[in-house]
This record gives structure tokens, C-alpha cells and sequence, in this order.
């Protein structure tokens, strides 16, 4: 039982009237029937709140949440009082959010349910564990609160997001992926297989004209190509220092693993085959390239259990390993981040080798307050010297797309946020080419 803030109210005018009642003889009178009336009004209040058990609560969520997005969690709360009442109601969340306002205010007729909702962004993969729901209950007397424990506690793992894949699933369906900016490359030139013959219209490529064919048909007709299939994709992620940077309380590695699992989601639609290696002091784990059935789960558990470490990323390793596990040429888009040109060249040797034996694609992060500090206008003599400095990195940045470009190898320097929808881009763009 807790006392509410009425009942302190009340009992203060009670205490006020006694102390006037020594002047004025009246007031104390009042003061004692107030004070019978308390008890009495107190009795009564506690005989309705405990006279049966009134409230129940249960907890409605998924079975897993999808890191870096909004889970919603329901709470139902149903009233078996014959009369209305008054409700808090405290949800016990995972203690990792640091969140102590997470409680809801409602009334409730008597026989009447209402669902609560609210949302949950994890920003970390893992286990996460509710506790109890707590509900804080109040008759229309309000002297009183009697509080019920509902629910059970329970664990929820948070995995990548996946709540990204729906949400690209349901803009494929109705072809509208330039709203999550997708674009549609146009492929210049051949691509890798013959598909068919169409009539030629503005804006085709002159040099699939089929001659032969617009001879036969007296009209310019083109030939068709579609991209190779079952091309191997890997997703090669950095597990090392580097990538525990955080940007908006989720680390690079985090924004990895989201990017690499939408594009294995999209390759396998492209009916290319979606693989996944992770590595930092030694390699660590190898999923083969496939596009069965049960490959995307396959790559959701892997995912699920990966972690940095302090270490300094072993690029040898991943060369020696993938030489090993690989004997056919694949593209692989290799997740990890370089501050200077000088961790770059301390890695080309590695990045070479594996762009002469696949097809390569290094993706590192640009960091976007870096780049807002650099379109502010400064106001004072500090202000210029840490735009100097972001400048600095900023152009070490674009040295080192320009260093890769040199060897050979494609690069591509992007924000976290943007790393998904820039990751696909890519890959459509390389997907049709040749090298």
C-alpha cells in the first residue's frame, strides 16, 4: 500500500484546522470531523482496491529486435473492478537503455482494456532482459495505491536490422526503391549475357545495334543483356579498433553488419550468391557464398555474434584464409575504415593482392561531423584552426580514394547513414561490369 498525494493534502488542512481551532473553537470541531472522515474515507479505500485483485497487465513484443531501429512493445492493461480507476503503469525495460520514464498514466472503466505503445531502439546486438510490469492503482477516492506485479520477466535478443530488409522488400514489391534511394543504373556497353532482341528506342546504347537483325526487319533493332548471375558476393568486415568508432550511439561495426546483411539480401534477389567473412588480429569466421533457402538466417545468426576487439587488423591472415576457402574469383566489399594515408599504405600490399586474385571493393566511413564543422563559418581564431583541422582529415579522406583509384582498386567513401543505400548503388553499378 502507498499512501497518494491527496492523503498528505488532506491530512495537512486537518492539521491546519486544529492549529486554528485554538483560536477559533468552530475549526477545531471541523478539524475532528474531518479527521473521522479520513479514516473512514481511508478504510473504505483500501477495502475496494483489496477486496479482489483488479488489475492484470501482460507485455506483447517480437521475439527478437532489429538493432538500430524502433521495436515497438505493447502493453495491455484491463480493469476487473467494478468501478473506475485510476493507473500508472511502470515497465521494468532492459537496463542497458538508461531510461527511467518509461510510465504511462490512464483511467479505466470498470471491464474496460487499453493497449499501451512504445518504442525501443537498441543500439547494441545482444541479450536483453524486462523485468516485471509494475501497476500503480488508485480508486476515484485517491487517499491510496495498491501496486500490482504483472508479467514475467523475459529475454529478447537484438539482432541486425532486419526490420531494413522488410522495409526494402516491401519497396521492391511495389517498385519504389528510388524513395530509399536506389537508383537505376543505366549499363553502358555489354554486359555479360545475351538475353534478347528489341526494337532500338531513344536513349539505347547505338553500339548494341543488331545490323543483322534491323536488316531483316528493315528497323534498327538492339540486342539485350542481362547481368551475371550467380556471381559470389562477399561482405568482408573489420572487426578490428578501427571500427568501434560510434556514430549516433551505434558503432561502425554495427552500421557494417546492417549494410552487409541488406546487400546480401539484395544480391541473393539478383540471384547472385551471399557470403560473409569477419576478421581483426586472426580470421574469424567464413559463411560460403550461397543463395539457398536458408542463407539468410544463416548470415543473421553470424552476424548476431560478431564483436570488436582493441587489436590491430591482421590483413595478412585475410589474405592467406581467402586464398584458402575461395578458388573462384568474387566480389568481395570489404567493410573497415582509414583515418590516414599512412594506415592505408601499411595495408596496400594486402588490398593489391586480393584485387588481382577478386574483384574488390573497399568501403570506409566519412565522418559526418567532420564534414558539418567544415561548412560552418568560423567565428573566432579557435573556430579557424579546428576547420583547419577538419579540413585536414577530411582531405586525408579523399587522398586515399584517390591512392586506391591509382592501384586499381574501386573504393567507396561514405557516411554511416548513408552506407546501405550507398553499398547497393555500388554494387548495381560494378554488378554489369567487367574486370
Amino acid at each position: 500500500m502507498f499512501l497518494n498525494q491527496r492523503f498528505y493534502l488532506v491530512c495537512t488542512l486537518i492539521i491546519l484546522l486544529f492549529v486554528v481551532g485554538y483560536a477559533f473553537s468552530s475549526l477545531f470541531i471541523i478539524g475532528q470531523l474531518a479527521f473521522v472522515v479520513l479514516l473512514i474515507a481511508l478504510v473504505v479505500d483500501c477495502w475496494l482496491l483489496y477486496a479482489v485483485r483488479g488489475i492484470t497487465a501482460s507485455r506483447t513484443c517480437a521475439d527478437r529486435f532489429s538493432n538500430g531501429d524502433d521495436n515497438p512493445v505493447q502493453i495491455r492493461v484491463e480493469n476487473r473492478y467494478s468501478f473506475a480507476i485510476h493507473l500508472k503503469v511502470i515497465d521494468e525495460i532492459p537496463v542497458i537503455f538508461q531510461q527511467r520514464n518509461i510510465d504511462f498514466r490512464l483511467s479505466l472503466e470498470s471491464g474496460e482494456g487499453k493497449n499501451i505503445e512504445y518504442k525501443l531502439r537498441p543500439t547494441q546486438r545482444g541479450v536483453y532482459n524486462f523485468g516485471k510490469i509494475r501497476v500503480f492503482a488508485a480508486t476515484p477516492i485517491g487517499l491510496i495505491s495498491r501496486r500490482f506485479t504483472c508479467g514475467e520477466p523475459e529475454s529478447i535478443k537484438v539482432y541486425p536490422s532486419y526490420l531494413m530488409l522488410h522495409r526494402y522488400e516491401i519497396m521492391a514489391m511495389s517498385n519504389n526503391l528510388t524513395e530509399l534511394g536506389i537508383k537505376k543504373i543505366r549499363r553502358i556497353g555489354h554486359q555479360s549475357e545475351f538475353e534478347h532482341i528489341k526494337e532500338y528506342v531513344k536513349g539505347d546504347d547505338y553500339r548494341t545495334i543488331n545490323w543483322k537483325a534491323s536488316a531483316r526487319k528493315h528497323t534498327l533493332m538492339v540486342n539485350v543483356y542481362q547481368d551475371e548471375r550467380s556471381q559470389q558476393i562477399y561482405s568482408v568486415i573489420d572487426k578490428g579498433r578501427v571500427m568501434q568508432r560510434a556514430f549516433r550511439g551505434i558503432t561502425l561495426l554495427d552500421y557494417a553488419i546492417n549494410s552487409s546483411l541488406v546487400l546480401s539480401y539484395v544480391s541473393i534477389h539478383k540471384e547472385d550468391k551471399a557470403g560473409l567473412v569477419t576478421f581483426n588480429d586472426h580470421f574469424d569466421s567464413f559463411i560460403p557464398a550461397s543463395r539457398r533457402s536458408g542463407q539468410m538466417q544463416a548470415l543473421l545468426e553470424g552476424l548476431y555474434q560478431q564483436k570488436t576487439s582493441f587489436k590491430e587488423t591482421d590483413y595478412s591472415a585475410l589474405c592467406v584464409h581467402l586464398s584458402k576457402y575461395l578458388n573462384k574469383r568474387s566480389f568481395l566489399i570489404l567493410y573497415t575504415d582509414f583515418d590516414t594515408i599512412a594506415s592505408l599504405n601499411r595495408q596496400m600490399p594486402y588490398l593489391k593482392q586480393l584485387a588481382r586474385q577478386h574483384r574488390l571493393l573497399v568501403v570506409f566511413f566519412e565522418d559526418a561531423e567532420l564534414k558539418e564543422q567544415i561548412e560552418k563559418t568560423p567565428e573566432s581564431t579557435e573556430a579557424y584552426y579546428q576547420q583547419v583541422i577538419a579540413e585536414k582529415f577530411a582531405f586525408e579522406k579523399r587522398l586515399i580514394v584517390s591512392t586506391l583509384k591509382q592501384h586499381g582498386i574501386y573504393s567507396l567513401l561514405t557516411t554511416p547513414e548513408s552506407l546501405s543505400v550507398d553499398v547497393i548503388n555500388k554494387y548495381l553499378e560494378m554488378k554489369g561490369t567487367h574486370s
